[in-house]
This record gives structure tokens, C-alpha cells and sequence, in this order.
């Protein structure tokens, strides 16, 4: 059991983490994530991906605490590794990835999410980033990307003050960018995702490697990429489909090439 489920609906990849009762991750199920990251990355019909949590009370806790119970730094150090790998990973799919956040996202449970490009959560959904309440810290991505989206401040409160937020609190802070009710959060991440569908796919790897190169790049080097990256578009088939199907009026059929 890799604690990972796919299935495929459309051009959309639906990723379904499965450990009862709180859909932990092991090394196992992190390393299946980033290989089917990887393998969906090289599947051009697959233009987004949606990852939620099985079950209707956890979306994940993270990491089973257990594994650190002994002190063993190998352990911590391997652990680590393997989350580092997964998420960096999914940050870096090459579509659009939506978290639809079902219940709890604790610790790596919300990393993954924070990993995504979108999130939709449920209104009785519940996240935090625990770690230093039991001696350790946020290491797959955490620090970084909760600052990124929610700013420092607020980044401090959840990691160094141990504050929990809930869904309405946390979309009106950016952590996420939707709402819905109870059970439906699925539902809403699938119908984002088939709205990414209509984009020519080319267009959207290059403009979200733009957008994510935007917190580390100075725009004196970002906007002389932008305009690269749009002229380098015309190299595609997408953009002459696009363009095209548009004179035409009719729907684009893109390619992924």
C-alpha cells in the first residue's frame, strides 16, 4: 500500500491520500507522490492535478510522530529527505495542482497544500503548522511558503505562537483561496480544474514558472524573462492553435507541445 490513490478523470489527475485513520505520510507514500508527480509531468493529456484526504474528518495530520519518538537523527535526517523530495516536486508540476483540504491539514498535511498552486478548503477545516509544540519544526517547505502566502506576521503566529486557523480565517489571510461547504470541496477543486483545461497547457507551465520565479527574482531580471518566455511561446503548437481558434471562433484543441 503506498497511502497514495489515483485516478484520472478528464485531464485531471485526482490524488487521494489514504492512511486511516488520519492519512499520515511514511516514506512510502512520499516517495509515491513524487513519482506519480513525475510521471504525470511527463503524461501530456494531464494538465492539472487535485490532491485531497480520504475520509471526512483528516485531509492529513503529516507525519506520524512516532517516527521521531526514539530521537534517531538518521531517521529525522531520511524523513526529511523524502519530504523535501515529494513536495518540491509537486510544487514544480508542471500544470496547475489544487489541494481540496477536507477536514484537519496539520503539519506536513498542510505543507502539502501550501505545495499547491490553489487551495480550496472545507468551512469546517482546520489548519496549523504544530511542530514546535513538540520539539521540532515546519521542514518541507513550511517556513517558506506559509511566509509567501499569509506574510510574516501571520506566518509567526501559526508557527512560533502554535495558533490554529479555520477556513473563514484563513481565506480571508490568502492561505487559501476558496470556501465551500462541508463535502464539496472535491467537487470544487475538479471544477477548477477542468476550467485549466480551456488554457492552452503550454502557456500555463510557462506563466506559473514566472509567477512562482517572482519570490526570488528581482523584476529587473523577471519582467526580461516574461518577454522571452512569450516569444519562445511561437515556438509552439499551442500558440498557433490558440490564436487561430480564436479567429475562428471555435475550440481550441490543444497539444501540449
Amino acid at each position: 500500500m503506498t497511502g497514495i490513490i489515483e485516478r484520472i478523470e478528464g485531464h485531471t489527475a485526482i490524488l487521494t491520500m489514504s492512511n486511516p485513520p488520519a492519512n499520515t505520510w511514511t516514506d512510502e507514500s512520499l516517495q509515491a507522490l513524487k513519482t506519480k508527480v513525475l510521471e504525470l509531468n511527463d503524461n501530456k493529456d494531464i494538465y492539472a492535478l487535485v490532491i485531497t484526504g480520504e475520509g471526512d474528518k483528516f485531509f492529513s495530520a503529516g507525519a506520524d510522530l512516532k517516527l521521531f519518538a526514539d530521537g534517531d537523527k538518521a531517521v529525522a535526517a531520511s524523513m526529511a529527505k523524502c519530504f523535501g523530495e515529494a513536495f518540491e516536486a509537486l510544487s514544480e508540476f508542471r500544470g496547475v495542482s489544487i489541494a481540496a483540504i477536507n477536514g484537519y491539514a496539520m503539519g506536513g498535511g498542510l505543507e502539502v497544500a501550501l505545495a499547491c498552486d490553489i487551495r480550496i478548503a472545507e468551512a469546517q477545516a482546520v489548519m496549523a503548522l504544530p511542530e514546535a509544540s513538540v520539539g521540532l519544526l515546519p521542514c518541507a517547505g513550511g517556513t517558506q511558503n506559509l511566509t509567501a502566502l499569509v506574510g510574516e506576521g501571520w506566518a509567526k503566529r501559526m508557527i512560533l505562537c502554535g495558533e490554529r486557523l479555520k477556513a473563514e480565517k484563513a481565506e480571508t489571510l490568502g492561505l487559501v483561496e476558496e470556501v465551500v461547504e462541508t463535502g464539496q470541496s472535491l467537487d470544487a477543486a475538479i471544477a477548477l480544474a477542468e476550467k485549466v483545461a480551456k488554457q492552452s497547457p503550454s502557456s500555463v507551465a510557462v506563466c506559473k514558472q514566472l509567477i512562482q520565479a517572482g519570490r526570488i527574482m528581482p523584476r529587473s531580471k523577471a519582467l526580461p524573462l516574461e518577454r522571452e518566455m512569450f516569444v519562445d511561446l511561437f515556438d509552439t503548437e499551442d500558440q498557433t492553435e490558440g490564436v487561430n481558434a480564436f479567429l475562428d471562433k471555435r475550440s481550441a484543441k490543444w497539444k501540449n507541445a
